[in-house]
Parts: structure tokens; C-alpha cells; sequence
């Protein structure tokens, strides 16, 4: 008599269960040490007695069912092997049959068990494993509208959140490797602590898929980073916010926009990658408007700012290459940014022209008498990398150009020069002064393919201990 003790998992709607519920009887009637668990109908197989009911799927979780039938032989009640499917061979192996089930064809495929239907994996280790969210539970009423109570509770920037229920943050926390009590940092204004799970729940709440977790992770390091400031640019009466720039594979594993109307609207990855970056800012740390935030006006990128650089069609190096980083790297960059302006410029077809184009507007950025004030990002669009790209300039090529074109002597900026009362001081008279500090402007390439037009998007102050820096950090899954 063979000491093995066997599992059997089976569910009803399945042919290849209904077709080995015979070759399941004779072996119980062998008096083979046989447990059949059926996931939903604990009447079949009508021939074998014993039948365990498995209908919450906790004994298919626990024992990693993938497809039924699933046989595991036990010894000493640990798992020694097991097969899936019907093929005689090796049920005659598993149970040391010669002749087993004569009549039946010799292979059948089995059916994909219930456990691994879409969205039960979450639900059963939520229901059956070890996995216990730290954070505190909110409890709805039975009659309040869960979409209304997260208005109610203040975490909501003014447009509806998805309710992070534990189910959805257990399914978002699948999107990263890392512990959810891992701890990234203290998030200002409040320096609360902020873990792997914060980060999901208001990842959930921005509708966020799992496979954008990451991302968000990276960009919430990011904003931690004392260079970035994120404390000061909640304060700061100006009107930035925190824009995202996504570079390396995964931009494009997950379905990032970095093509038409990448600065817009329509791509769920760009809206809500941002989104939930300004949430976790709001709800873990405590940044609303009104409170700590201080904004004049604002600018609407402070829902969402995000996007990717266009690094497949650009002829130059990525902006993560630029900042130190390989070019298979994903990294995410962080930049206290304004509104949009935009550059048209349909004439110009050759670089110096174009950069005088790209000078004269990036003059405007904070103030026309301002310099070393701001840093600022330039996107150029592929109609206007063509120019360059066409007569062989890099970037740095360009960068300098703009650099000797926004050079300006320091006595046109004074107060009252102009009649404009604004001005730098008055030590600058005798200087030339570039409007950015080395390394202020960055240029990043995205847009769509039509459409001689490229944007500029200005930033907080570049200096000073209350000023801000662009930071970029790498994405780590």
C-alpha cells in the first residue's frame, strides 16, 4: 500500500474534472489516502465521499492552486510533488498505478482554478494571509456615499477620489517590491512619516494603476530631498507646484504620454502619477491650500503636473543621461514649476534664429529684469528639434547660444530703468548677467509631430536657502 496521502482540487465546470471524476473513485475505492476539495459544488464528484467544500477558496490559496485538477502527493503531510491537468502518465507515476483509466485519452488540459480568477489573488491574501495594513480605518456609514465622505474627510483636491478601500491598496502595494512599512521620509509642512503604504492609498485615491507605484515612490523621494524644498514651495506665495518628468523604460512600460498634448490631459498615467504625488503632500503631510500653502493664484499644474520626455524621436541625450544617469535608467525629475508659455515660432529655419526666438521669450520668465532669480525648463517640440537636428547642433550647442543670448548688462536691469520700478540691485550695475545660473535651463523633448511650437516653463526661486533645485532620482521597482 503506498503511504502517500493525495490532494485533489477540482471545480465542476471543468471537462477535464468531470472526465477524471472515475479514475478519482477507483483509487478511493483502492483505499488510496484521498482528499478531493471542490471550489464550487461540494456535491461533485458525486462518486467520491468526503468531499471538502472549498467555496471561499481558502484551501486553494493556501496550497497555490494555478489550474484544476491539481494533484499534490503529501508525506508526513508536507508536499513532495504534484501534477495539474490529466495526463496518464504521470497520475500513474503520482499514484504508482500501471494501469490507470484505460479508456480516457492520454492528455487533457486542465481549466484555470477560481483562486486565480481576475483580482482574487489580492482578495484571498487579504482574506487568508498575513498581509495587515497599518493604517488607521475609517468607517462609512452604511448610507453615506463613499465618494462624498472623502470630500467630507478633506483629503480630495477638489476633484472625486477613488475610496482606497484595503482591497484596492493591497492591489496597488502589488506594484512594488518594497515593504509597505518602509518608511521614505517626513513630509512637510507636518513632517509625518510617510511609508510604501501612505503612498498607496493616495495612490488609489489619484486612480493610479499598480504598475504606476513606483513612479509615485520615486517622485515622493524626490520631493523629500532637502535640495528640492518642498516646504518652502508650499509656503512660497508664487505660484509653482511640483512637475514630474519620467525618463527610461518604464515612461513607456506603462503607457506615458510624451507625444501630443503631453503637457495636457487624456493619458492616465501623466494625470494621476502627479496627482497622487500632491496628494500624499496634502493628506500625509498636511499641504492645503489656505493652511501652510500660501499661493497668490496657483496654476492648475497643482492638480497634476506630469509627463515623459520624448527620448525615442530626440536627437539628444535624455535629461536623466544629462543628470548623471545611464540611459536604460528610469528616473524621475522634479522641478518647482509655473504655468505654461508658450514659443510659436513658424519661421525659423535655422538654430541661431530659433534660438533668438527661444531667448526672447525665456527673458519673460518671473520678470524681464530678473536673472539668476529662476531656474526653468525649455520642451521643445519634434518640428523644432528638426532644426537643429538638421544642421547638427547639440544640445549644449543650443544651451550655450541661449546662454549668450540672454546675457544681458546688469545696469539694464536696475530699478526704474525702463520705468519700471522693478529691478535687481544696484551692485549688479557694472556685471553681465545671464538669466540663468549654470545648469538652470534644462531642455526636455516631447510634443506632438505637427505644430511649430515648443513651451517654457518657468520656476521658484533658484537660489538662496529658501530657493529650490530640480532633483531627479532613480525609480526602484
Amino acid at each position: 500500500m503506498n503511504e502517500s496521502e493525495y490532494l485533489v482540487f477540482v471545480k465542476r465546470d471543468c471537462p477535464t474534472c468531470a472526465l477524471v471524476e472515475p479514475v478519482l473513485a477507483d483509487l478511493q475505492g483502492e483505499g488510496r489516502a484521498l482528499k478531493v476539495w471542490c471550489q464550487d459544488d461540494p456535491a461533485f464528484p458525486a462518486s467520491v465521499t468526503g468531499v471538502g467544500e472549498d467555496a471561499d477558496l481558502e484551501q486553494s490559496w493556501r496550497h497555490a492552486i494555478e489550474t484544476v485538477p491539481t494533484v499534490i502527493r503529501l508525506e508526513g503531510g508536507e508536499e513532495r510533488e504534484r501534477t495539474v491537468g490529466w495526463d496518464r502518465a504521470e497520475w500513474q507515476r503520482l499514484f504508482g498505478a500501471d494501469a490507470l483509466a484505460a479508456d480516457l485519452p492520454d492528455f487533457r488540459p486542465g481549466c484555470g482554478s477560481k483562486s486565480v480568477e481576475p483580482g482574487m489573488a489580492e482578495t484571498l491574501a487579504l482574506r487568508f494571509g498575513d498581509i495587515r495594513l497599518d493604517s488607521r480605518r475609517v468607517n462609512i456609514g452604511e448610507l453615506e456615499d463613499p465618494f462624498e465622505a472623502c470630500f467630507e474627510r478633506g483629503w480630495s483636491d477638489g476633484l472625486p477620489l477613488v475610496p482606497p478601500t484595503e482591497l484596492r491598496v493591497v492591489r496597488m502595494l502589488a506594484g512594488t517590491t518594497r515593504e509597505p512599512r518602509e518608511v521614505l521620509g517626513l513630509v512637510p509642512p507636518d513632517l509625518q512619516p510617510c511609508t510604501v503604504e501612505k503612498v498607496a492609498i493616495n495612490a488609489v485615491m489619484a486612480g493610479c494603476k499598480p504598475e504606476y507605484l513606483p513612479v509615485v515612490i520615486a517622485a515622493v523621494e524626490a520631493a523629500l530631498m532637502d535640495e528640492f524644498c518642498m516646504h518652502g514651495l508650499l509656503a512660497t506665495t508664487w505660484f509653482s507646484g511640483p512637475m514630474v518628468v519620467v525618463n527610461g523604460p518604464i515612461a513607456r512600460a506603462i503607457g506615458m504620454n510624451s507625444g501630443g498634448n503631453a503637457l495636457g490631459q487624456g493619458n492616465r498615467a501623466n494625470a494621476t502619477i502627479g496627482r497622487a504625488l500632491q496628494l500624499v503632500i496634502r493628506n500625509v503631510g498636511g499641504g492645503r491650500p489656505g493652511g501652510v500653502d500660501r499661493s497668490t493664484l496657483g496654476n492648475p499644474g497643482k492638480y497634476t503636473f506630469c509627463f515623459a520626455e520624448d527620448e525615442e524621436h530626440s536627437p539628444w541625450e535624455s535629461l536623466a543621461v544629462q543628470r548623471g544617469f545611464g540611459q536604460g535608467q528610469s528616473t524621475v525629475t522634479l522641478f518647482a514649476a509655473d504655468g505654461v508659455q508658450g514659443v510659436a515660432d513658424q519661421k525659423s529655419r535655422d538654430p541661431d534664429s530659433l534660438c533668438r526666438s527661444f531667448a526672447a521669450s525665456l527673458l519673460a520668465v518671473g520678470h524681464t529684469k530678473f536673472a539668476f532669480m529662476s531656474d526653468a525648463f525649455l520642451v521643445v517640440s519634434p518640428e523644432h528639434q528638426r532644426v537643429f537636428a538638421d544642421a547638427g547642433w547639440s544640445k549644449q550647442q543650443m544651451l550655450d547660444r541661449i546662454t549668450e543670448l540672454t546675457t544681458r548688462p546688469g545696469a539694464d536691469l536696475l530699478p526704474g530703468v525702463d520705468g519700471i520700478a522693478e529691478g535687481m540691485p544696484e551692485f549688479v550695475q557694472d556685471m553681465d548677467l545671464p538669466k540663468f545660473k549654470p545648469g538652470g535651463l534644462n531642455i526636455v523633448c516631447a510634443g506632438g509631430q505637427a505644430g511649430l511650437f515648443s513651451a517654457i516653463i518657468g520656476g521658484w526661486l533658484a537660489s538662496g536657502d529658501i530657493g529650490s533645485a530640480p532633483v531627479t532620482r532613480e525609480i526602484a521597482q
